[in-house]
This record gives structure tokens, sequence and C-alpha cells, in this order.
């Protein structure tokens, strides 16, 4: 599903982001990435998402090496990637249903089949009625689980997430994992980027360590060391 081969990201300022990195995600796994501020994280996330392009290296994602597509076919790509950030990216000035409904707008699907899968998506995630309603009306959760349905409102076999919890206290970083893994059982790729082990450690799912760009380890649910 997901195979980093010698993949190294540098930045302009001649920061190594990432150097010499491999590793794959299996079709249908939940894994999570840790490491500390800087170990590579969110840039593996922006390269799976063709947000940003290796420096060198392979990548096969879906059985497609992503690193040879053409910059007019990336919004086309990224339609198969459902996308979670921290920060939830709303627009403050369209309702919950606008907010939902715009990846499928952008495909250009007509009105009756995004009313139908925005519906859906808002369900899943327990806001189904509140479509009307505005993003900044709702909580820190409620408005974490609108950019989750929004990720999830174009049934994306991959969704990736960049510590989706970081801003939620225990308990609802908690209801927000859980909504992760039901994505997951169905059949959902799932690569979450979190500082939070104590949290990581109860899902239960298999933990990729990044440390300088480089892959630090990698366990099984067991425990037990995996690559």
């Amino acid at each position: 599903m997901i195979r980093f081969q010698n993949v190294y990201k540098r930045y302009a300022s001649g920061r190594d982001a990432l150097s010499n990195l491999s590793l794959h995600i299996t079709p249908g796994e939940m894994v999570f990435l840790t490491g500390h501020s800087g170990a590579g994280k969110s840039t593996l996330l922006k390269l799976i998402a063709m947000i940003e392009r290796p420096t060198r290296g392979q990548m096969i994602i879906r059985g497609q090496n992503v690193t040879r597509i053409r910059r007019k076919k990336v919004p086309h790509y990224r339609r198969s990637i459902g996308m979670v950030f921290q920060d939830h990216k709303l627009l403050f000035d369209r309702s919950i249903y606008d907010n939902v409904a715009l990846p499928l707008v952008i495909a250009g699907l007509p009105d009756r089949e995004i009313g139908k899968r925005v519906r859906a998506a808002l369900d899943q995630v327990a806001l189904l009625g509140r479509e009307k309603r505005s993003p900044i009306e709702l909580s820190s959760g409620e408005q974490q689980r609108i950019g989750i349905a929004r990720a999830v409102v174009s049934k994306p076999p991959v969704l990736i997430a960049d510590e989706p919890t970081g801003n939620l206290d225990p308990e609802l970083s908690l209801e927000i994992m859980r909504l992760f893994k039901r994505f997951n059982a169905v059949g959902v790729t799932v690569v979450i980027a979190s500082h939070d082990l104590g949290l990581v450690e109860q899902m239960g799912h298999r933990v990729i360590r990044l440390s300088g760009g480089q892959l630090a380890g990698a366990e099984r649910p067991d425990g037990s060391n995996a690559r």
C-alpha cells in the first residue's frame, strides 16, 4: 500500500527532513508515527499527500510510483488521500455542510450525491443535524470531527492525520482516536503522527519511531520489533 525506499527530503535551507528512509505500510493497516519535534513525521505525511516531493528515493503508494506523477495529475491523486490536520483548517465563513462538501464540490459531483455523502460523513462523526451551523459555534473536539468528516467524505482508501489530538484533552483525544479506528475497521489505511505516547500505546497498533529523519524503530502492537 505505502512503501518508501531510501527516501530523502532536503529543503532549500539545506536541512535534511528525511534521510535514507525505508518503510512499508500494508493495505488496511493502522500505523502511528512517533518521534521528537523535527523527527520527520509531518514531512513523511506531506510526501504521502504529495504536498512535498522527495529529493531522492522511491515512493510506491497503492501500486503507483508517485515520485513520477506529473504536477497536473497531483490533484487527482490527492482524491485518494484523506487529510486531517491539528488546526482543523476549517472555513469559518461557511457552514459545516459547506466545509465537509468542499472536496466533492471540487471533484464536480452532482448536488444530490454531495448531499448524500455529506450527511453520511456527518453521521459517522455524530454531527448529523448540525450541518447548517457555523464551525465556530462548536467545541475544539467537534471542530476536529468536522475535519475528519471532510477527510472521509470522498471515501478515500488512505487517511493521514498530523497530530489530530494535539489541542484536545485526554478524553476528547481518545474519542477522536476511536473514530480513526472505526474507519480502519472498514478497510481504510490510516497513518497518524502523534507525540502522545500514552495515547498511542492505548490504541494497540504498530508504531513507527522516527529520529532525525531516519527510522529509529518499529514495534508491533505486542511491543515486539517490526519493520
